[in-house]
């Protein structure tokens, strides 16, 4: 399995990444991604990626950091590592008052502008978008149709939505992701919305530290270990193996994100 959304660059995970990415290992979870907060944080990001195997990166402002500075030559050349494979976190946050959305949108078009020059100047720039969306799915939609950017290129990160959500994502084209919420007896709204996604257009992920799935759920902070539990819960909602599950999100997940090769 791959944990395709973690941050182990927050200060819960300093000094035992490495412990971490082993723990993950033993029980199967071969890869993880490490997403980008700031532009600062994903040259953080790039460097510890480099200094494990099978750990990527992302570069992307999240929405709820738009209100820090941001250096967009900072953010091109963490991308052009070839340990970055994919932009963002990027997107909008209504559950939030602060930053405003009148501080959030304008900072999301200016990224995704530069995404958009970017990956026409360089091929190596061409990468997915990994999407940061709660509460706003019909703001977030029409903003990323008008970027030109192909949907299938992106994937909504952590989907906590309900089966109208899911189906303005999937009418959109573009990829959906789960964490432990699907895990949660109190997630009935998600658990249906995921019964809706195409199988081949699903992706596991912890968001770690956040969200730590059953049945270790007092555990704090979440790990990359913790992933399988969220493929064995889809697998309960669709009624398939647990295994076929595993397998067919890694494979997703490998194509998507056009990962090397894992042993």
């Amino acid at each position: 399995m791959i944990d395709t959304h973690c941050h182990l660059t927050f200060p819960e995970y300093e000094g035992r990444v490495g412990a971490v990415l082993a723990a993950a290992r033993e029980v199967g979870v071969v890869g993880a991604i490490t997403i980008s907060t700031t532009t600062a944080n994903a040259v953080r990001c790039v460097e510890l990626a480099r200094a494990h195997a099978g750990l990527w990166a992302s570069a992307g402002v999240h929405p709820l950091y738009a209100d820090q500075p941001a250096d967009w030559n900072e953010l091109r050349a963490a991308a052009l590592d070839p340990k970055c494979v994919a932009w963002g976190e990027l997107g909008l946050d209504r559950h939030y008052q602060d930053p405003p959305q009148s501080v959030q949108r304008p900072l999301l078009e200016e990224q995704l502008a530069h995404i958009v020059r970017w990956r026409l100047e360089d091929p190596r720039l061409d990468k997915p978008v990994v999407l940061h969306c709660r509460e706003a799915f019909d703001e977030l939609v029409p903003v990323l149709r008008a970027s030109g950017l192909p949907p299938e290129r992106f994937v909504f990160h952590c989907f906590t939505g309900g089966e109208r959500e899911m189906r303005l994502l999937l009418d959109f084209g573009a990829f959906v992701s789960f964490t432990g919420v699907v895990t949660f007896r109190t997630a009935r709204e998600a658990q249906a919305a995921a019964r809706l996604a195409p199988h081949g257009r699903v992706m596991i992920e912890t968001d770690a530290p956040f969200m730590t799935p059953e049945p270790h759920r007092s555990v704090r902070p979440n790990e990359p270990r913790f992933v399988a539990h969220v493929a064995d819960a889809l697998a309960a909602l669709w009624g398939r193996p647990p295994q076929e599950v595993r397998e067919q999100t890694m494979a997703t997940s490998i194509d998507f994100f056009e990962l090397s090769p894992i042993a």
